[in-house]
């Protein structure tokens, strides 16, 4: 099939998207779903009719429970990478913030688990609220202000004072899914940010002309036992700046949260497969094994060569976590909506996998 023919499926299958509505809750309690363009204000947790797989109301106690969610940023400067993401799974909170020295491929970390309630809080709105966690270890923090993204980091190793600013007009991913029998998931998230304010490294002040970020804020009535696979980019190239956001898992009820952003233009895309080897290592082996990352349609088709992990396992009886997220480099191609294709080569970017039971 030529590069002409093929456009023309991709606009002929070219994806809908509707107004983000203020209230992700109908009048009759149920999610909207659907691909929005903006972000949903409220989440309307309180409105939302939940039933369990008998069909009968789900307990106050159960609703409050059963709801999870996390939010996470990446930040990409010419010399490191920050990872920072703080989770509310109710059982309990935690977060991390790791950093990545390209130069000397080598991740240093602060993480937080935290009780139920005590030392950190988050707000349910992709558009305004805040998400904080603290301790003697140092704090992190998210405030999104009329959908503007603030973090705040200071640990021994970083202090941020970071706004992260997208192009005029560029617009999230933001959706909404069924998710196993009765749940939901939303989620929204904006690649190829520019993150501007102060940014400090051990002590050394880092230049923002070069940075870029993204945000993921993913929330909802999720599978008790989930995974996913993901993918994702934020990068200075030849056709300018992009960002690339790929996952399979959790959206997993007729759309995707598959992105990629041109100079802040945002084209929707279809499925995409994973392949990669589970035990190809962790942080200590540093592993070796690539991936790929491909679509059917050609659109995507990416190997990724790892070069570091930041893993995590934990096993608390009630909840498991088995967590790798890969720091490496992309090579492959993108072809957009409108035909027109991106070639990378040695370009920075993370992989993660990760199974959950929460």
């Amino acid at each position: 099939m030529g590069l002409a023919q093929t456009s023309s499926a991709w606009q002929a299958n070219k994806i809908s998207t509707m107004a983000a509505p203020k209230e992700l809750m109908d009048d009759q309690g149920k999610p909207i779903f659907g691909y929005f363009d903006g972000s949903v204000a409220d989440l309307a947790l309180d409105k939302f009719a939940y039933f369990n797989e008998m069909d009968k109301p789900v307990s106050s106690l159960k609703k409050h429970f059963h709801f999870k969610q996390f939010q996470f940023v990446s930040l990409v400067t010419p010399r490191y990478i920050i990872g920072v993401a703080i989770a509310d799974i109710r059982y309990v909170g935690s977060a991390f913030c790791y950093l990545y020295d390209i130069n000397q491929n080598q991740i240093t970390e602060t993480s937080w688990l935290k009780p139920p309630g005590v030392g950190y809080q988050m707000e349910p709105s992709p558009l305004t609220g805040s998400a904080k966690i603290s301790s003697k270890k140092g704090s992190i923090e998210f405030n999104l202000r009329e959908g503007v993204w603030h973090l705040a980091i200071s640990t021994e190793s970083i202090e941020a004072e970071l706004e992260l600013e997208s192009p005029p007009l560029s617009l999230p991913i933001s959706l909404c899914t069924p998710t196993g029998y009765s749940g939901w998931t939303y989620t929204q998230k904006h690649n190829g940010l520019k993150p501007k304010g102060n940014l400090t490294i051990h002590d050394e002040y880092q230049p923002l002309n070069q940075a870029l970020a993204g945000y993921d804020f993913s929330a909802g009535y999720m599978r008790r036992e989930t995974s996913w696979r993901w993918a994702s980019i934020n990068a200075h190239t030849p056709d300018g700046i992009i960002g690339l956001n790929l996952a399979a898992g959790v959206n997993e009820t007729g759309a995707s949260e598959n992105v990629f952003w041109i100079n802040g233009e945002r084209h929707l895309l279809g499925p995409v497969h994973f392949e990669f080897t589970r035990d190809a290592g962790s942080a200590e082996s540093k592993p070796a094994a690539s991936w790929r990352i491909y679509s059917d349609n050609g659109q995507i088709d990416l190997s990724f060569q790892p070069k570091n992990c930041r893993s995590e396992k934990l096993n608390l009886w009630l909840l498991k976590s088995n967590f790798r997220q890969y720091v490496g480099h992309y090579s492959g191609q993108i072809i957009d909506n409108l035909g027109n294709k991106h070639t990378l080569h040695n370009v920075m970017g993370l992989t993660e996998d990760h199974f959950a039971r929460w």
